[in-house]
């Protein structure tokens, strides 16, 4: 999965040259915030900040025999750089390393995925000033409601990416911090300014307080805003698939020269990449529910966490990368059919406009409770027997008691509904 999912910008990020490199960095940083403290030579820090460099197959090799990945990185590292590579890794645990250097990972990952939401916005926004008078139908429960248009429900995706957006920059602040604490926290053997030294240089806040790990409410929060935002996207997507319905078709995925919708009906054309999506953001979820089991440790520390993220994270954001780049795509290549949408529209005979009937009779003094059964009456009418809503209205003696020919027509016009369109997009800058 994650071959065919990955794109290479993410992919680099997890690949386990990149994952060292972070570790490297939090090595000789640390030795050179002991320098300027005084406990470790200059001169050896300056042979450090020269030599200092790992082979992944050689960390590999070693771990066959430490069963243990930190352990075999900084013997490796210690074997570059010589005599002075004793210094490397004191006074430090291995979580120092780990879950530093995993912060710089998510943070890249979620600076990816930020520009990918802002991506996506862009087509969003401008897809939804394009169709911003595009009139279709607006349904609720599936059935035909009152009039909308295709912009509006464009600006509606806008907005909750927007959210999405939020979400996901507070939580990369979230995991955007480093610890250089010590077995259990208490920086024992390494001084609390080594980890101000490391963590300013990178980026990162130190954690106010940890024990042996970074706490992982912080990850948690990370996953849930991705598995949020997969979350939306398979609502974007799960429209367009029931849009594109034969018996809607209002819009439908590009269909591209050569492609197969089925190897067995050469007529179909099915949306495939939405529905990728659908099944993906599932994933995301599952991922996030994990994340948050990973919150409840033993004590200090225990690694059953460990195993899961080294799956969860680094699979969360190749899917999430793959599924907003997707969706971008998907809405910059969408088909929209406005003759169908105004066929749709108009396909229940005028039933939509049924509450501007209701208030037009409650208006003119008909109680509520009259008029819902009136209107209800010519709707069921026109709902079974088919023909025009409006011309079963202008022949109901007891609606014309109160509302004139020229006063129903004009209740059947969609631009009523649409008035304080411009309205909403006002709010958008739009």
């Amino acid at each position: 999965m994650i071959d065919r999912y990955t794109y290479p910008e993410m992919a680099r990020i997890w690949t386990e040259e990149n994952k060292m490199k972070q570790w490297l960095k939090v090595e000789v940083l640390a030795c050179a915030a002991m320098s300027e403290l005084g406990e470790i030579p200059r001169e050896a820090v300056a042979v450090i900040q020269e030599r200092a460099g790992f082979d992944v197959e050689r960390v590999k090799e070693i771990e066959r025999v430490t069963r243990h990945d930190v352990a075999a990185f900084v013997e490796c590292v210690a074997e570059r750089i010589g005599e002075e590579g004793k210094y490397i890794h004191r006074g430090l645990t291995s979580s120092d390393v780990l879950d530093t250097g995993l912060a710089l990972q998510m943070k890249e990952a979620g600076e990816l995925l930020l520009a990918d939401v802002e991506r996506l916005q862009d087509v969003l926004k401008e897809k939804a000033v394009e169709h911003k008078d595009t009139v279709m139908i607006g349904r609720t429960h599936g059935v035909h409601a009152e009039p909308i248009t295709w912009g509006l429900k464009l600006l509606l995706w806008f907005a909750e990416m927007e959210r999405a957006r939020e979400r996901l920059a507070r939580a990369v602040e979230t995991v955007s911090v480093g610890k250089i604490s010590g077995a259990v926290g208490t920086y024992a053997n390494v001084d609390p300014r080594v980890e101000a030294y490391v963590c300013e240089h990178l980026g990162l806040k130190p954690a106010p307080v940890s024990t042996q790990i970074l706490q992982r409410d912080r990850h948690a929060e990370y996953l849930m805003s991705l598995a949020l935002a997969g979350s939306s996207l398979e609502k974007f997507a799960t429209e367009i698939r029931g849009l594109q319905r034969t018996e809607v078709l209002e819009v439908e995925e590009s269909f591209h020269k050569g492609q197969k919708g089925s190897s067995a009906m050469p007529h179909k054309r099915n949306p495939v990449n939405c529905e990728r999506i659908a099944g993906l953001a599932r994933l995301l979820r599952g991922n996030a529910h994990a994340a948050m089991d990973n919150v409840n440790l033993w004590h200090e520390r225990d690694i059953s966490h460990s195993s899961v993220e080294r799956v969860i994270i680094p699979d969360s954001t190749l899917i999430l990368d793959f599924m907003l780049r997707q969706f971008t795509t998907i809405m910059e290549n969408l088909i929209v059919y406005p003759e169908h949408m105004r066929a749709n529209l108009e396909r229940t005979g005028g039933l939509v406009y049924s509450q501007r009937l209701l208030l037009a009779l409650i208006d003119k003094g008909v109680s509520r409770s009259d008029a819902y059964e009136w209107v209800q009456e010519q709707a069921m009418a026109t709902w079974h027997e088919g023909g025009s809503f409006k011309e079963r209205v202008l022949v109901d003696e007891r609606i014309l008691a109160y509302l004139t020919p020229a006063e129903i027509d004009g209740l059947f016009d969609y631009r009523y509904h649409l008035r304080h369109v411009d309205e909403i997009y006002a709010r958008f800058g739009l």
